[in-house]
């Protein structure tokens, strides 16, 4: 469980608003497991997730570079933040993005994820980032996010229901939905088919003694005649 004095990881954001019981399953209970998904995700970090740094046509790149807000107590690495030239300054201008295996997504944990990240480059830049980036893998194309009012309201939000339910130390129960659940890695771990219906020796007594109770008493001549039976 984590305690309320640490900072949340930026991943359990996107975790918990894929699936807040995944979340609380790598955060809180530690599981994991690897799927082609997830592999291919890894593989495609590996060369962002090297520190290092470049600079070319007024813009310095710095690989896996470790990110921090101490107001919020949240913390992470990011995959790449480009710093930009600001014309006629000698400051910079700092754009984070992140890598993603697959296409973009329905749901907003992606962008919330990297709001996230430069809510610390605020912090720690002391000036503001008013927008970043996000690549998938799969379509081989980058999409500009603008952190606006309404995601950053969103990214606080999810950071406080995030670390409530992680501090709560409890897992929520599963419930299947067959477009996330299928494509999870801890499909296997998780079992949301099975849980969800109330399956296992916990759901096999209630049924029955819920069975039980809307059974007739017996009758004496019922009992007579099983005994003689």
């Amino acid at each position: 469980m984590e305690a309320d004095d640490d900072f949340l990881p930026l991943s359990a954001l996107q975790h918990y608003l894929y699936c807040p019981r995944q979340c609380a399953l790598i955060h809180v209970e530690q599981q994991w497991a690897e799927s082609r998904h997830t592999a291919e995700g890894r593989l495609l970090h590996e060369r962002a997730d090297q520190p290092r740094g470049e600079r070319r046509r007024g813009v310095r790149t710095v690989t896996a570079m470790p990110l921090a807000n101490p107001a919020l107590r949240i913390a992470g690495v990011a995959d790449v933040v480009e710093f930009h030239d600001l014309p006629g300054s000698e400051q910079e201008q700092a754009v984070p993005v992140e890598y993603k295996r697959g296409r973009p997504k329905a749901h907003r944990a992606d962008e919330v994820q990297l709001c996230a990240q430069a809510l610390c480059l605020e912090a720690m830049l002391e000036q503001p980032v008013p927008a970043g980036a996000l690549f998938y893998g799969a379509t081989r194309r980058r999409k500009d996010v603008a952190f606006d009012t309404t995601l950053r309201r969103t990214t606080l939000d999810t950071i406080e229901a995030t670390r409530a339910m992680l501090n709560s130390g409890t897992t929520p129960s599963a419930v299947y939905e067959s477009r996330r659940c299928d494509a999870c890695s801890l499909i296997d771990l998780c079992q949301p088919r099975w849980l969800a219906r109330g399956s296992g020796v916990n759901g096999w007594l209630a049924r029955h003694l819920a069975a039980s109770a809307t059974l007739p008493p017996a009758t004496d001549g019922d009992t007579t005649a099983c005994a003689g039976n």
